[in-house]
């Protein structure tokens, strides 16, 4: 059968994976991206796939649903996944990457594609007769994200997001850090760690709250105490905000972590982790911000062994549109009421690089097995991918919010497993990747 063609909008980590699946299915694709003519302010390169946020992917093990997510693309052929493990740095347990080198990587393979055609500008109408994907990501341009408003029936919501600063490590004073990672899991130079006594916490919580934060000038929030912030990326000043101890039983946890010389935990540890291979760049573990530049470097440089820090990038806060999914979308991520508009990353109510890349994976896989006039593939619920796609469009009966990859989405064991929930979930973990096996055969 000749090739239908597709058009994706946005190529970002959803729509790359997208525009990949459906081109290597024999679909011609269309990928439109507004950069470089036009970026928000949480863009900073020209590239596709950019990480705006974090340059983790997060947890490697298949103890993690995420792990098991990562297992599921990879197996499956996903070009998120293959530029990842290309362009890793060493992160412990967790598969982090070099974000420049990954976003070139994927990049240079979509544009090289013959059968996908990369045209740039903004795309600010849909026309939900034509075969499109819309993956235009938590960022959507207001334009846009007014007329998907109207076509779901008002079904648009959004909360705001975070990204941590990034230091020069050659500014780090290493005589009051030390290299290690958590629990001793992978190599011992993947983190630098800050260890501070108590006095020293004491005096960084109290500047932390006191520290004066960036007005959303770019954003169409009514003020900053109406804001809807997603759990999974609450900016550092609004967590010490929820309590004392709250950063010490979260990114500033400091067990697992023994000063060398003494053997004893520290009363609080800030870590940083490589940006890239060379290691002269480190982000700081969980500090995404809205304080003003001055502030956080301010602030910030309290921490032992940053005062005198040199911040390449500054953390910022942006918005991030999603849909209220349930009632919108199918488990293939097609709109109900328009059976040729798919949507696909955070828009959709998945949250996290993985996540996005796994909406996009199934997307661009299920509109190409339509356009091509071919079964759907027959993602379900005991994958990660295929839960997911669930979870997206069934929601729960509370309140429907982002949602991360976790065992919780996946269909229950139809035995009883003994000993206890680390045992229950490694076997989610195989019998997800059992499933995954036998789909392989219709991805060729």
């Amino acid at each position: 059968m000749a090739a239908r063609k597709l058009k994706i909008i946005g190529a970002g980590l959803a729509g790359s994976e997208a525009a990949w699946q459906a081109a290597r299915r024999g679909v011609e694709v269309e990928l439109w991206e507004m950069k470089p003519q036009k970026k928000t302010p949480a863009h900073h390169s020209d590239g596709f796939a950019e990480l705006c946020c974090s340059n983790s992917l997060r947890s490697n093990q298949l103890s993690n649903a995420v792990g098991v997510l990562k297992a599921e693309l990879s197996a499956l052929g996903s070009l998120i996944m293959e530029a990842a493990y290309a362009t890793e740095v060493p992160a412990g347990g967790a598969l982090a990457v070099n974000r420049e080198d990954f976003s070139a990587y994927i990049t240079q393979k979509i544009k090289s594609h013959p059968l996908i055609c990369v045209r740039e500008g903004e795309v600010t109408e849909i026309n939900p007769e034509e075969p499109t994907i819309v993956a235009t990501g938590p960022l959507t341009s207001d334009a846009l994200a007014e007329q998907i408003s109207a076509m779901v029936g008002g079904g648009e919501l959004h909360f705001y997001d975070a990204a941590a600063p990034i230091v020069d490590f050659a500014s780090v004073d290493t005589s009051r850090t030390f290299f290690a990672s958590r629990y001793g899991k992978g190599s011992p130079d993947d983190y630098l760690n800050c260890p501070m006594t108590e006095a020293e916490y004491d005096a960084f919580y109290h500047a932390l709250l006191s520290a004066e934060v960036a007005k959303l000038k770019d954003f169409d929030a009514a003020s900053q105490k109406d804001l809807t912030v997603f759990e999974g990326c609450m900016p550092v000043e609004v967590m010490a905000k929820r309590g004392y101890d709250t950063l010490r039983f979260g990114p500033m946890k400091p067990v697992g972590l023994p000063v060398p010389g003494t053997g004893k935990d520290a009363y609080a540890v800030v870590q940083l982790r490589r940006e890239n291979v060379a290691g002269t760049m480190y982000n700081l573990v969980g500090f995404q911000t809205h304080l003003t530049f001055p502030e956080q470097k301010r602030v910030f440089r309290m921490i032992p062994g940053l005062e005198n820090a040199e911040f390449m990038r500054y953390g910022v806060m942006h918005r991030n549109t999603y849909l209220n999914s349930p009632g919108i979308l199918a488990s293939d991520y097609s709109v109900l009421k328009y059976p040729n508009l798919w949507f696909a990353g955070q828009m959709t109510g998945v949250e996290g690089y993985v996540e996005s890349a796994g909406s996009g994976f199934v997307a661009g896989t299920q509109a190409a097995q339509k356009l091509l006039g071919l079964d759907p593939i027959p993602f379900d619920d005991t994958t990660v991918l295929g839960a997911m796609a669930q979870y997206v469009s069934r929601g729960t009966n509370s309140k429907f919010q982002p949602m991360n990859a976790n065992f919780g989405v996946l269909a229950p064991l139809d035995r009883k497993v003994k000993g206890g929930k680390k045992v229950r979930n490694e076997a989610l973990a195989q019998r997800a990747l059992a499933r995954v096996n036998e789909l392989r055969e219709l991805f060729g």
